[in-house]
């Protein structure tokens, strides 16, 4: 896929990869930002060119058809769709200090809100011409899950069945659904937990490669070899990564 003229919708394009999806597009490209503060979306509004910022809570169901339907009334040729934003709680379910209501909230920002704007945008990514994609940010953790953050881990495994079921329903469309994996990357999200992070910027370029090549599992820095180690020796990667 040539990157270039292209109409690409975002989420969570106000910080971390997002925004370095953003920062690496906008030139040539229109870029439509989803994201819920409406701080750093004016800040990114006055920061690149070509960069249309909409406002909207993703733990919120209610807001899904309104949002898309805005969204196509402004663009009704949409090239990419890309499902980035996504939340991680650390808390155990034992820990007292685990928040019950957050449960909801993180399932509907990291899957809900994934498939419901998938189906929503269907129509605009039908009118791009013979290539159009929904590319969705997973994780390693959706194949090898931590101790930690169980409801993240949940909900991008079922990403992960999500996308390769979706690709299958419209492999005699335009639309090809890709994921990219990506390892711990030096973000918000992440601050204060794990080593060896890459950057937010070389994750954002790897995830544009794929793109470009609509590689439908794309395996970036260390998922490839864990990828292969949890082939292997399944135990081995359950050990590694249960407390990272």
């Amino acid at each position: 896929m040539n990157l270039v003229n292209k109409v690409i919708v975002i989420t969570g394009g106000t910080s971390g990869i997002g925004r370095q999806i953003v920062e690496q597009l906008h030139a040539q490209n229109k870029i439509v930002v989803i994201a819920r503060n409406s701080d750093r979306l004016e800040q990114l509004k006055k920061g690149y060119k070509n960069v249309i910022c909409v406002a909207a809570d993703l733990s919120d169901p209610n807001c899904y058809k309104s949002l898309s339907e805005r969204i196509q009334a402004e663009f009704p040729k949409i090239d990419v769709l890309i499902n980035n934003a996504a939340i991680q709680n650390e808390p155990l379910f034992t820990d007292t200090n685990f928040e019950y209501e957050q449960i909801v909230r993180e399932i509907n920002i990291n899957f809900t809100a994934v498939c419901s704007l998938s189906y929503l945008l269907i129509p605009a990514l039908n009118e791009s011409g013979p290539t159009a994609a929904i590319l969705n940010i997973n994780s390693g953790l959706s194949f090898v899950a931590k101790k930690s953050a169980s409801v993240y881990c949940a909900s991008k495994a079922a990403i992960n069945l999500f996308s390769q079921s979706l690709n299958y329903q419209l492999e005699h469309t335009n639309i090809k659904v890709l994921q990219a994996f990506i390892p711990l990357v030096d973000t918000p999200m992440t601050q204060g937990r794990g080593d060896n992070k890459i950057s937010a910027e070389a994750a954002a370029r790897a995830i544009i490669d794929g793109l470009k090549r609509q590689k439908s599992q794309h395996d970036i820095g260390k998922i490839k070899l864990l990828r292969v180690l949890n082939a292997l020796t399944p135990a081995l990667a359950k050990r590694l990564l249960k407390g990272s």
